[in-house]
C-alpha cells in the first residue's frame, strides 16, 4: 500500500475474511454487517511519509442471525492477527446495522403470519403476490418485549402488477413488528382499515406522463484538451487543490486531507450521520425515524453512475469495493463521479477612471455520490472553488413516502386520497478540521447593532462581535440568520501579514433543527440534530454523532457522551459537527417523484490568504 488512507482493495477484503475465519469470528450462521479501514489516527497518518511502513486494520461488525450474538473485531492483515474482539450487547450497546439480505427475507416472513394475512384480509387483499412489504427500522421506544430484540417494523404497499409503483397505494392502518433473528412476525397491529389510494403514479410510464417534450434543445459540455485535475491512485490535484477520495460503506464518500496553496484546511470530511424523522403520532407510525447512515449504512446503497444522466462533461469515476454480507468483495463501477464545472463569473470590474474592463469565469471541482434509501434518493456533492471555497450540497430527491389521508395535521394530500406525512431530513457533517496546522480555535460571530449615542450620533452603525468557545459544553451552538451568525475557525499559530490569524468561516443555512419533543426518543437518540454545531476535541475514537451501534440504540451515545468530558477547545485538534437539512412538507408538485431539494454549507477563506488568490486566473479572448 502507498498510503495509510487508500480504500479497502478487493484482494484486503477476501484476507479479511480468512484471517476472520481463522480467528473462529466467522461461521456458517456469521454475517458481515458492515467491514471497513480502520483508520490511523491522525497523528499517524500525519507523520506519514512516502516508504514508511504501514499497518492496514480493517473493523468488522458481525452478527450471528441464529443467536443474535455480535461482536466488533479490530484486525490488522499487515500483521495477520486480531487486535480486539469486543461483545456488542444489544439491550444496552443497539444493535449491528440492518443487512440488505435482511430487508429481503422479511417479505416471506410476514406473508406466512396469519394475522398478517387477515389483517391485509380486512382490507379486501387477499393477493399475497401484489402486496409490498417494506421493512423499515424499529427504533428505540422500550416497549413489552422489545429489550434486546433484534426488529423491523413493516408498512405494507401494494402494487397492481410488478411495474406498479407501490408508493401510490399505502396500505394504512396496520404495521407488522418483525423479530429477524426468530424470523417471525411477534406483533401486528390493526388500528383501522383505510381506503388505499387508487391512482397510480408511474413516473417512468410514458402512458401515465404523457409524450415527452420536444422543445428542449441539446447542452454540450466540452473539454477538448481534457480536465484540470490529476489522478494518482486516490490523490487528486487541482488548481492548488490537494486531498484523498475515501469511501467505505458506513459514510459513503469521505474526503481526506483536503488542502490549499500547500496548506491543511481540512483534514477529514464526511457525512457522519442523518436522520429522517416523521411527524405523524398515530399509533401505526409514531415509530418513523431513521438512520441511514448508522441503520442503513449510506455507502453500502451507492448508486452506479451513468454518464449524461447523473454527471455531465469530463468524467471521471472511481469504483468503490464494499464487503458483503459474507465477507466476499462487491465492487460497485462508477461510485464516485468527479468533473470541472463553470459556476459563472469570479469577479468582474468595469473601472470609470482607467477604463479596465476585466471579467473572470469561476470554476469548480465536483465530487460526488448518489444513495438510494428505499423510498429517497439522495446525491452528496463536494464543491472546491478556485477562490479557496469549500462547498457541500445535499440533493434529495425520490418519491415521498406515503400514508393514506384522512385530512389530519400531519400530512398534505399529494393526490387523491393520497397523504405524504411531514418529515425532516438532517444531515451531520464531520469535519475534522486542519487550518494551517492542528491547532485551531473557534469565534462565534455575530452582527451587531450599535444605538446611537456620542460616537453613532446618525444610527448608521454596526459592527461584528466575535465570542471565542472555550470548552466542549461552550461548543454547542445554534444557527442565528437574523444576526449573520458565522463560526471562524482559526489557527492563533499563523499569522497573514497583516498580522492576524489565518481562518476558515463555517456559514450555514440556519434551516430548523430537530423539531420532536425534547423528551421524545428520537430527541434523545439523534440529539446531534438538536444543535446546528458541535465543537469536540479530536478523538480518533469519537466517529459517529449518534454513536457507534445506532440500529435500536436507547439514546445518549454519540455527541451528549463527547461533550460530557467539557474538554477545552481552544488552540486544540478540534472536530467541528454541522447540522443541516429540510423541513419537507410535502406539495402535490412532489408526487409522484419529487424534483431535487437543496441544502448545504460553505467553508469560506477569511484571512487565510493575503489577497484575492485569483488574480492569475486568466480572461478569455474578446
Amino acid at each position: 500500500m502507498n498510503h495509510p488512507l487508500d480504500r479497502l482493495t478487493a484482494a484486503e477484503i477476501h484476507q479479511a475474511r480468512h484471517l476472520l475465519g481463522d480467528h473462529g469470528a466467522l461461521s456458517h450462521t456469521t454475517a458481515v454487517a458492515l467491514m471497513t479501514l480502520e483508520e490511523p489516527g491522525r497523528p499517524d497518518v500525519l507523520a506519514f511519509r512516502p516508504g514508511d511502513p504501514v499497518d492496514r486494520r480493517i473493523r468488522a461488525v458481525l452478527l450471528d442471525v441464529v443467536t443474535g450474538d455480535a461482536r466488533t473485531v479490530v484486525a490488522s492483515l499487515t500483521r495477520e492477527r486480531v487486535d480486539s474482539d469486543t461483545p456488542i450487547d444489544p439491550a444496552t450497546d443497539g444493535q449491528p446495522p440492518i443487512m440488505l439480505e435482511e430487508i429481503v427475507a422479511v417479505d416471506d416472513i410476514v406473508k406466512s403470519d396469519a394475522d398478517w394475512r387477515a389483517a391485509l384480509a380486512r382490507r379486501g387483499i387477499t393477493d399475497m403476490a401484489s402486496v409490498r412489504a417494506c421493512p423499515l427500522s424499529a427504533g428505540h421506544f422500550d416497549l413489552p418485549g422489545e429489550r434486546g430484540r433484534r426488529l423491523l417494523r413493516v408498512l405494507p404497499f401494494v402494487a397492481n402488477r410488478r411495474s406498479d409503483h407501490c408508493w401510490a397505494h399505502p396500505v394504512d392502518g396496520m404495521v407488522a413488528y418483525v423479530d429477524l433473528v426468530e424470523q417471525r412476525v411477534v406483533r401486528v397491529v390493526d388500528h383501522e382499515p383505510l381506503p388505499v389510494p387508487v391512482e397510480e403514479g408511474n413516473f417512468d410510464d410514458p402512458a401515465y406522463v404523457g409524450p415527452p417534450r420536444t422543445s428542449l434543445r441539446p447542452i454540450e459540455i466540452v473539454q477538448p484538451d481534457g480536465p484540470s485535475f490529476t489522478v494518482r491512485g486516490d490523490l487528486v490535484e487541482w488548481e492548488g487543490w490537494t486531498f484523498r477520495v475515501g469511501f467505505n460503506a458506513r459514510e459513503g464518500l469521505v474526503l481526506h486531507q483536503i488542502s490549499v496553496a500547500g496548506r491543511p484546511v481540512v483534514y477529514r470530511a464526511s457525512v457522519a450521520e442523518m436522520v429522517v424523522p416523521y411527524a405523524d403520532p398515530g399509533p401505526v407510525r409514531f415509530w418513523q425515524n431513521y438512520f441511514d447512515v448508522g441503520e442503513y449504512l449510506l455507502g453500502q446503497q451507492v448508486n452506479p453512475l451513468k454518464l449524461g444522466c447523473d454527471c455531465l462533461g469530463e468524467i471521471y469515476y472511481f469504483d468503490a469495493v464494499l464487503a458483503d454480507a459474507d465477507g466476499y468483495p462487491r465492487e460497485v463501477s462508477r461510485a464516485i463521479c468527479m468533473h470541472e464545472e463553470d459556476a459563472g463569473v469570479l469577479w468582474k470590474h468595469t473601472d470609470a477612471f482607467t477604463g479596465s474592463a476585466q471579467t473572470r469565469r469561476q470554476r469548480r471541482l465536483v465530487v460526488s455520490f448518489w444513495s438510494t434509501i428505499g423510498n429517497y434518493d439522495y446525491g452528496f456533492f463536494w464543491y472546491l472553488y478556485l477562490d479557496g471555497r469549500i462547498q457541500f450540497e445535499v440533493k434529495a430527491t425520490g418519491v415521498p413516502f406515503t400514508s393514506s389521508y384522512v385530512g389530519d395535521s400531519y400530512a398534505t394530500q399529494v393526490a387523491p386520497g393520497l397523504a405524504a406525512p411531514f418529515h425532516q431530513h438532517l444531515y451531520c457533517v464531520r469535519l475534522d478540521m486542519n487550518v494551517d496546522g492542528p491547532d485551531n480555535a473557534v469565534d462565534e460571530l455575530d452582527v451587531r447593532r450599535v444605538p446611537v449615542g456620542p460616537d453613532n450620533r446618525h444610527g448608521n452603525a454596526f459592527t461584528r462581535s466575535g465570542t471565542r468557545l472555550a470548552t466542549e459544553s461552550q461548543g454547542a451552538r445554534m444557527a442565528a440568520p437574523e444576526l449573520g451568525r458565522v463560526w471562524r475557525v482559526s489557527n492563533p499559530h499563523s499569522r497573514n501579514r497583516l498580522g492576524e490569524p489565518v481562518g476558515y468561516l463555517l456559514v450555514p443555512e440556519g434551516r430548523p433543527v430537530l423539531l420532536a419533543d425534547p423528551s421524545s426518543s428520537i430527541a434523545r437518540r439523534a440529539a446531534f440534530a438538536t444543535r446546528h454545531l458541535w465543537v469536540t476535541r479530536y478523538d480518533a475514537e469519537e466517529r459517529y454523532p449518534a454513536g457507534e451501534h445506532v440500529n435500536q440504540h436507547p439514546g445518549g451515545a454519540g455527541l451528549p457522551a463527547f461533550v460530557a468530558r467539557d474538554r477545552p477547545i481552544d488552540g486544540e485538534a478540534i472536530v467541528l459537527w454541522h447540522t443541516l437539512g429540510s423541513t419537507h412538507f410535502p406539495r402535490p408538485e412532489d408526487w409522484p417523484v419529487m424534483p431535487v431539494d437543496h441544502c448545504g454549507f460553505t467553508l469560506k477563506p477569511a484571512g487565510f490568504f493575503d489577497r484575492n488568490p485569483t488574480l492569475d486566473v486568466p480572461g478569455h479572448p474578446a
